[in-house]
């Protein structure tokens, strides 16, 4: 990234105003951020497909036991009021999310019902099944790499977002990105035990 980017990216977390989700932000300076790439890929008019990635200095083994644990998501995870598993009909997994906190003084919350797949140690895909969205679905891919001859997890969250007609999508795209970005600093957190 550009330090002009970096700066961007800094701006636009400013703006957001008093946020609770921005705690754990206030806690990691911008250094810290730069490790976490972000790209915004305009699929349509009103859908975003945003992609975040990091490198965390655990196993695969580790991050993917801190991204299963779906009802611990909202102890650590800034952007989430609530996540737990409910009844599938299939007996597959399903999950509710619910996430919030504010953006430019407004309160700001969205649900979503989560139908999950799981590839064992690899890729976790998840696609909305009810919630305040038209579209919402994405994927976890981990792969091992290794850093500093330390063996890691290479970390990919991938969402794919279609806001309905009274969300703004430039907010939406904003909040979702930088929330990613936290969200991945929250797991490499969680997953260093720190």
């Amino acid at each position: 990234m550009t330090e002009e980017h970096n700066k961007q990216e800094e701006l636009d977390l400013s703006a957001i105003g008093d946020n609770s989700d921005l705690e754990l932000n206030l806690a990691v300076d911008a250094v810290d951020l730069q490790p976490v790439e972000v790209q915004i890929e305009k699929i349509a008019e009103r859908q975003r497909q945003i992609t975040a990635k990091l490198q965390i200095p655990q196993p695969v083994e580790q991050v993917w036991k801190v991204l299963t644990d779906y009802e611990a998501l909202a102890d650590f995870v800034p952007s989430l009021a609530k996540s737990r598993l409910v009844k599938h009909p299939q007996g597959g997994i399903r999950l509710e999310q619910v996430g919030s906190g504010r953006f430019l003084r407004f309160n700001f919350c969205a649900r979503v019902v989560l139908d999950l797949e799981e590839k064992f140690l690899k890729e976790i895909n998840f696609r909305m099944v009810e919630g305040d969205f038209k579209d919402f679905s994405g994927s976890w891919l981990l792969e091992p790499c290794s850093l500093d001859n330390i063996v890691g997890t290479a970390l990919c969250y991938t969402v794919k977002v279609l806001p309905k007609r009274t969300m703004p999508v430039g907010m939406i795209e904003r909040r979702l990105s930088n929330d990613m970005r936290l969200n991945l600093l929250a797991v490499r957190k969680r997953a260093l035990g720190t």
